[in-house]
């Protein structure tokens, strides 16, 4: 996947809907855009709440079809951590998230197992 833009601490405040999140990573194209939750140990309890983020973002560009978020695009989810234990990172995985890891100088980007989950 190519993105062509990428935001840190990306907001939404939709005060008359009452959806509000912040996604630590927002990277976009035209047809998809993926955020990325960054934690230095990764915890099942942060997947949970960056599945429940990846379900009101979905709910707020469906609100907002005319907004610079595409009602169609799709929403992908990513996680990244420092420390990931292999049951987090099977957690992670099974709930069709990618998992973003160190490895030496670079970082490891590890697919979803069987398919990526779209919002």
């Amino acid at each position: 996947m190519e993105f062509e833009t990428a935001a840190s601490n990306f907001k939404v405040r939709d005060h008359k809907n009452e959806i509000y999140l912040e996604i630590d990573v927002f990277l976009q194209n035209t047809a998809v855009a993926m955020l990325v939750e960054i934690k230095t140990e990764l915890k099942i309890e942060y997947i949970n709440e960056h599945i429940t983020r990846l379900e009101k973002m979905r709910k707020y560009a469906d609100l907002h079809k005319e907004s610079e978020l595409k009602a169609r695009r799709v929403f992908l989810g990513a996680v990244a951590g420092i420390v990931v234990s292999s049951d987090v990172k099977r957690y992670a995985l099974e709930n069709g998230l990618y998992l973003i890891e160190p490895s030496g100088e670079d970082l490891n980007i590890t697919s979803p197992d069987s398919k990526h989950k779209e919002w």
